[in-house]
């Protein structure tokens, strides 16, 4: 995983509502447990077209969205079967948060692990946003805000631990294992 405090970008509008998991990295694809290479069977079934062409009207095939790094996308995003390999693709493809009115726990869970930031606001604001996606919105995970152009700031709902693990760049067992000097410290006190 990668620090982060801070992400700017433009986004990437998936309107759909309920995508779900298999929808995001269908399960033919879950036999490995390597996360790189994932991102090109992310929404595989939306972006590649029969004969293997993409699919131009697919937004992450266009042009005018490479190198953007959010994801704005309709309510009940992530549903379904859990599957850590979900996050794994959307990071792969270059996705570092995904903006929605609703985002299935599990699916939170799994990409706070991973390094994926979800992005939970109101479904107004998210409709909004989806009527402006080049505009650059400013993720501050040190402050949990969502800033848009206008500076508007959204209220980003993250607990502590995950902002820290985010913010330092390992998932939950790199933060136990920055711990080693401590708890050997705390062992050899209370041996």
């Amino acid at each position: 995983m990668h620090a982060f405090a801070t992400l700017a970008s433009a986004a990437v509008v998936l309107p759909q509502e309920n995508i779900d998991t298999d929808q995001i990295i269908p399960a033919r694809f879950l036999s490995t447990t390597e996360r790189a290479g994932l991102g090109r069977h992310a929404f595989n079934d939306w972006r590649w077209l029969d004969d293997g062409a993409p699919n131009p009207a697919f937004p992450f095939n266009q042009a005018r969205n490479a190198g953007r790094a959010i994801l704005l996308a309709g309510r009940n995003f992530g549903c379904g079967s859990s599957r850590e390999h979900a996050p794994w693709a959307l990071r792969d493809l270059g996705v570092r948060a995904v903006v929605s009115s609703e985002i299935a726990d599990i699916f939170r869970s799994n990409a706070l692990k991973n390094g994926l930031v979800p992005v939970v606001l109101d479904e107004p604001v998210v409709q909004d946003l989806m009527t402006r996606p080049d505009d650059v919105l400013e993720i501050d995970i040190d402050r949990r805000v969502l800033r848009t152009p206008a500076g508007v700031e959204h209220a980003l709902p993250l607990d502590a631990f995950a902002r820290t693990c985010l913010m330092r760049g390992v998932d939950e067992l790199g933060y136990l294992l920055a711990q080693a000097d401590a708890i050997a410290r705390h062992e050899a006190l209370h041996a």
